[in-house]
């Protein structure tokens, strides 16, 4: 297996196409790359799919992108910024090398998160929107801490997120996630905004919605 800068999983394509498209897993606090990849078998076959891992461990195969403060009460307090944008430089660099290693269709790329794999992925997409085109953000919300401005519409032409919350998250309030759809309006980016009556996890409706979603955009020349 190929050495990258992130510890990682591979589900190679069960379709043999020159250039698959790329959907990249980044996990929530707390786990590793076998969490999300526990459904890559599901996934549309077109799919090169990689799970990459934290970079900080918790300790007892527990990672994370960054520290959490999960007393804080408000979305602008709960992460910690520094460490969150170090990550961020992380993905960038793990996403140039899998583009340089592998054979991948670069137009045609998605970030899947969970949680603060959430925040990341679309951090990450609205800063490099040139990089990726689809973010499938599952539990998580827009910390716009994160986000490089100025932002210009023109640049999000080809992105396209979707968003879907437990309505009873115990974790991230679902009011947090809400925010994200006018975020996204402002910058004409199209999404699909879901909820779901469960907490901080991934209902099987949700799963299959975002996996139409994702095989929707799965399309190879």
């Amino acid at each position: 297996m190929v050495q990258l800068s992130l510890e990682y999983l591979v589900r190679q394509p069960k379709v043999s196409h020159p250039k698959p498209p790329l959907l990249i897993m980044l996990h929530g606090y707390g786990s590793n790359e076998q969490d999300l990849f526990s459904f890559a078998s599901e996934l549309p076959d077109e799919l090169l799919i990689i799970s990459a891992r934290a970079p900080l461990s918790l300790g007892f195969g527990s990672y994370a992108w960054y520290t959490i403060h999960f007393d804080a009460g408000s979305s602008d307090k709960f992460s910690d910024i520094p460490e969150a944008m170090a990550s961020l430089k992380l993905i960038d660099r793990f996403i140039d090398e899998i583009v340089e290693n592998f054979e991948i269709d670069s137009k045609n790329i998605f970030l899947l998160g969970f949680s603060q794999g959430t925040i990341l992925s679309s951090a990450y997409a609205i800063n490099h929107p040139h990089k990726v085109q689809h973010v499938v953000a599952l539990s998580g919300y827009i910390n716009e801490q994160l986000i490089n401005g100025p932002l210009e519409k023109q640049a999000f032409k080809n992105l396209d997120f979707f968003v879907s919350h437990g309505s009873v998250d115990q974790v991230i309030p679902v009011e947090w996630a809400r925010k994200t759809g006018p975020f996204l309006e402002k910058l004409n980016i199209p999404f699909t905004f879901q909820e779901y009556p469960v907490g901080h996890g991934v209902a099987p409706q949700n799963f299959f919605d975002l996996e139409r979603w994702v095989r929707e955009r799965c399309v190879t020349d």
